[in-house]
């Protein structure tokens, strides 16, 4: 099935803000470099900000599935997929593509907590630590929800870190941190 207009606009953009962040490109960019005339733009978002809400939509569908999938595919058991985690951050953060994280850059560039683009991004981050929270649950951690927000203090700690640094060692170290962190909470 061919891809309306409207989502590949979205998927061409979300590269193109990925890539150079959201103040820093303005329309004019978009029409370049997604080759969608300014009219076919505005016919499908009445402002930047409608456009950069749905590309945060679909990086969080696209990132949370393959983040989700990954960990499940890497481990067989809760406790094992707690730092499984930390295998699938690494992958990311040392692909080719990797740019830091969309969510990250957004709240730094929005960072009125009641902008749309900043909630949206922060119910992605709450997403994954439900993810996490119901790994550690799982897992019977003594206390989940303590356990869920230490393990995504260090996974995105990892990514700033990473991005930083220029490398995927700090994933690594976040996991080495996380085990002692799991075993700490009683998991089993």
């Amino acid at each position: 099935m061919r891809p309306n207009k409207r989502d590949e606009l979205v998927r061409n953009a979300l590269e193109v803000f990925y890539r150079d962040g959201f103040h820093a490109t303005g329309m004019d960019k978009l029409v370049a470099e997604t080759g969608i005339s300014k009219t076919s733009m505005y016919k499908h978002f009445r402002t930047k900000d409608e456009m950069i809400l749905a590309v945060l939509r679909l990086r969080d569908e696209r990132f949370r599935n393959w983040f989700c999938r990954r960990v499940e595919e890497i481990a067989d058991t809760p406790r094992a997929r707690l730092l499984a985690v930390f295998d699938a951050l690494h992958e990311w953060i040392t692909s080719p593509r990797f740019k830091g994280c969309m969510f990250i850059k957004a709240v730094s560039e929005f960072q009125d907590p009641k902008d749309p683009i900043h909630i949206q991004s922060a119910t992605h981050k709450r997403m994954l630590l439900e993810y996490v929270q119901t790994l550690a649950t799982e897992a019977r951690a003594r206390d989940p929800a303590a356990l869920a927000r230490q393990l995504m203090l260090l996974k995105e700690g990892a990514i700033v870190t990473s991005v930083m640094l220029g490398n995927g060692s700090p994933a690594i170290e976040a996991k080495a941190a996380a085990t002692v962190l799991i075993e700490a909470a009683d998991c089993c």
